[in-house]
């Protein structure tokens, strides 16, 4: 990963507004949460040649009956590329510990043929939540195998543990 940014931290109203998005089906909140990405993204987004949503895997599309990832990645500005697939399922990430996490989703994430058309390319990836940046980490590994040269990533919000 070349750069990531988040827009804020996975609490309060965003965390909400995220849950409303991804579990709640409330689709038409995709809209606001995007500008709010645009706005405090914009850095990330500036010169980028595509954007890529963090895919799912077929069995939890079907089940959420959308991607919450591909809805913002519409909505960023950049044209949207699915140069990305996840053809293994893995379990849920929010229930595993960071070390897991990376284990998880290890070689989960591969390019697609749309993937050929970012070679030497900047591409930003697309998602809603970063907590170990174990799902974003394995993304850009798979888009740089495929060629692309930098691969930055925009979420709406982050995990930020705090010691005690």
């Amino acid at each position: 990963m070349d750069r990531a940014r988040a827009v804020g931290e996975y609490e309060g109203a965003l965390r909400a507004v995220v849950h409303a998005l991804k579990y709640g089906g409330r689709r038409s909140l995709a809209r606001p949460l995007a500008a709010l990405m645009r706005r405090r993204g914009a850095a990330v987004l500036e010169g980028a040649d595509a954007v890529v949503p963090v895919p799912l895997h077929r069995a939890r599309q079907r089940a959420r009956g959308f991607n919450q990832a591909a809805e913002l990645a519409r909505l960023m500005g950049p044209p949207v590329r699915p140069a990305l697939r996840r053809p293994r399922a893995t379990a849920v990430q929010s229930g595993l510990p960071a070390a897991q996490r990376h284990r998880n989703v290890a070689g989960a994430f591969h390019a697609t043929r749309a993937a050929e058309a970012l070679r030497g390319r900047c591409v930003v990836l697309v998602d809603d939540v970063s907590t170990t940046g174990a799902t974003l980490d394995a993304c850009a590994r798979a888009l740089k195998l495929a060629g692309v040269s930098e691969v930055r990533a925009l979420t709406a919000a982050r995990v930020v543990s705090r010691r005690r």
